[in-house]
């Protein structure tokens, strides 16, 4: 199986893209890496050749780059070329901690979308009180959405779930100002409809305050509301540790306190972390394409090689493709 990588993409490349590299092929004998990028600076980090090949590259695509235009212009990019072996047939799957709009871009014009998908979709797995996680789609490809797009993330998110994630007969829930059946806006009162009509396992709407409960292993959206709950979610954590970190550290009697807590608070930060799931993976495309933290660390893009890997090993695209197939007969049957 072989995974090329942007090793110039993220706060911390390429030291922790190598890093990350290193550990993966050290867990996973059947994997091989394409680290694509500036050798020189690889090289520094890199002391294991085993199964780490180098494509040099000096261009990269930066964060401050409008996405479609640098796909498109800077085509010996790092990401862009990481994307053409997965075109070449020189790998079975890609990986960046870059650009994420630059990422969608070169997914679609570089990777190419599944025949009868529609719009393809960014799905991170985001963690629950629980420790189980929940997949939470679209959280930016797509700023708008019809009922029958967010049908079609269902479906991909439910094949995901069951074949990487190893959860059986997924429940898939409907982001919603409401649980009722009738709350919500045009589109979600038709996308109600179309997933309860679906062979999907749909337990109906979920309301933003109750997705770290695990309320469902599916949660779909459009890629607007999604990627302001994704951000939200981000952000809330951030600050709610910040702010117990202060409280722990205000007074001599709080820090005793947090010396003996520290064991369970480190359980806790470990449940909450994002580098323990991988990274998002965007549905829809010919072959995978996985988005990695911009912040990523080695532990993080190691969750990103071993997801990916999950996926190539599962066959996630053909299932989603042959769903989608069956989806749009099932379709045609009714409209008959």
């Amino acid at each position: 199986m072989k995974i090329a990588i942007d090793a110039m993409g993220g706060d911390h490349a390429p030291k922790e893209i190598v890093l990350g590299a290193m550990k993966a092929v050290q867990s996973f004998s059947d994997i091989h890496i394409t680290l694509v990028g500036d050798e020189k600076q690889i090289k520094e980090t890199l002391t294991s050749h085993e199964r780490i090949s180098i494509l040099h590259t000096t261009e990269v695509i930066l964060g401050t780059d409008e996405p479609v235009r640098a796909v498109r212009r800077k085509k010996d990019a790092s990401m862009v070329l990481a994307a053409k072996q997965v075109t070449d047939g020189l790998a079975d799957a890609c990986i960046s901690a870059g650009n994420t709009g630059a990422l969608m871009a070169a997914g679609l014009f570089v990777v190419g979308r599944i025949e009868g998908i529609d719009r393809p979709a960014l799905a991170p797995t985001l963690p629950t009180i629980g420790g189980e996680g929940f997949l939470l789609l679209d959280v930016g490809a797509n700023a708008d959405a019809k009922p029958e797009h967010l049908v079609q993330f269902a479906i991909m998110g439910s094949i995901y779930s069951e074949k990487v994630r190893g959860l059986k007969n997924p429940r898939v829930g409907l982001l919603n100002i409401g649980t009722e059946e009738k709350k919500g806006n045009e589109l979600t009162k038709s996308a109600f409809t179309l997933l309860k009509n679906s062979n999907l396992n749909f337990v109906g709407n979920v309301e933003a305050r109750d997705l770290l409960e695990g309320v469902a292993d599916v949660v779909v959206t459009d890629g607007f509301t999604g990627n302001m709950v994704l951000k939200t979610l981000e952000g809330t954590a951030l600050s709610m540790f910040k702010m117990l970190k202060t409280a722990l550290m205000s007074s001599f009697t709080s820090k005793l306190a947090a010396a003996v807590l520290k064991p369970n608070l480190m359980k806790l930060k470990n449940t909450m972390d994002y580098s323990e799931y991988g990274g998002a993976a965007l549905f829809g495309l010919k072959a995978p394409v996985i988005k990695a933290h911009g912040s990523s660390n080695a532990q993080a893009i190691y969750s990103a090689i071993r997801q990916t890997r999950e996926m190539v090993g599962n066959d996630v695209v053909q299932l989603i493709h042959k769903a989608v197939e069956e989806s749009d007969s099932d379709s045609v049957k009714l409209e008959q």
